[in-house]
């Protein structure tokens, strides 16, 4: 027994060590090809700074109704590409990099102040203060995936400067970061190097998500593949999405829907693998004033793969809010 014993605590002593130095041993070589992000900029790209911060938006039309369009997790304003123009047949719309996203800046630890920007409130912030910056005074929110939820917070936290919202596959019950017991430990030194590594197999894992979110992943084009990876050149961009974990944590949206007091729009697809279908069509019932469209053979992305229905509900919503 005591041989045994022995032998037990000569393994106990190892993978600890392993545990506390192992993740040093992993290679992180520099990033390839890392470029800043106006040496990605489109065309109509436009740059500004907000709350110290070098946001990357797109902006179209001009008059009626001004939309905000927030797109999802590791997405850009790039999602966007399908229904911007036409939406701007119908008022001003204002597509933009969230932070650890796109061709946003891709601050460190220690290079901003105050509110660190990666938290869900910071970006809710950042999108009033993006209003601010253009001049708008409210605007309905149109938010998909992560994006919803950024909405829905918004909603809650500047209710003043929202005028309507449309819930694109929203995440409102499910993915709400890490758990509380887990965040001290993300910070140590071991994590962050674990975290980094994490990021760096992101690519891989993105193409796994990006044919879990449409319906029919045939398809996805080489160029829009071209488009999804363009941001993971940019300078950082791993980093700033282990910064972007880091910051997650439950925010109970859920519990707080009845406080929103503006129209809303849920839109989803009948094949919605991401958020599932059900949960946005809870959401369409928990929510006070909320309308449901349900489109068919479309998946986590309408604005992508259906466009055409998904611009008719929308163009629809917003005519009725004239009403």
């Amino acid at each position: 027994m005591k041989r045994i014993a022995r032998w037990l605590g000569v393994l106990i002593a190892v993978l600890l060590l392993l545990g506390l130095v192992g993740p040093f041993l992993i290679p992180l070589p520099a990033l390839p090809d890392a470029v800043p992000p106006e040496a990605l900029a489109d065309p109509d790209s436009r740059f500004v700074e907000v709350n110290g911060l070098q946001v990357h938006y797109k902006m179209a039309g001009e008059g009626g109704p001004a939309m905000v369009l927030l797109h999802g997790f590791a997405a850009s304003v790039f999602s966007w590409r399908e229904v911007m123009e036409p939406l701007a047949e119908v008022g001003t719309v204002i597509a933009f990099d969230r932070p650890a996203s796109g061709l946003t800046e891709r601050v460190l630890p220690g290079e901003w102040q105050g509110e660190n920007p990666y938290t869900a409130e910071a970006q809710s912030d950042l999108t009033v203060a993006l209003l601010d910056r253009l001049g708008v005074e409210k605007a309905v929110l149109i938010g998909n995936s992560a994006g919803g939820t950024i909405a829905v917070l918004t909603a809650l936290r500047h209710p003043e400067r929202v005028e309507a919202l449309v819930l694109v596959a929203a995440a409102v019950y499910e993915g709400g970061g890490t758990p509380g017991w887990v965040r001290p430990l993300l910070g140590l030194p071991q994590a962050q190097r674990l975290g980094l590594w994490l990021a760096r197999s992101f690519p891989s894992f993105g193409e796994r998500l990006g044919r879990l979110a449409w319906h029919d992943p045939s398809r996805l084009t080489p160029e829009i593949w071209a488009g999804y990876r363009k941001p993971l050149r940019v300078q950082n961009w791993d980093r700033a999405l282990w910064e972007l974990t880091r910051a997650s944590r439950p925010l109970g949206l859920a519990e707080r829907l009845g406080e929103v007091r503006v129209p809303a729009l849920v839109i989803t697809g009948d094949d919605d693998r991401v958020v599932p279908t059900e949960q946005s069509v809870r959401l369409a019932r928990e929510l006070p004033q909320a309308e449901l469209v349900v489109l068919p053979s479309c998946g986590h992305i309408p604005q992508e793969e259906c466009p055409a229905p998904f611009l008719q509900a929308v163009k629809g919503f917003l005519a009725r809010l004239k009403e």
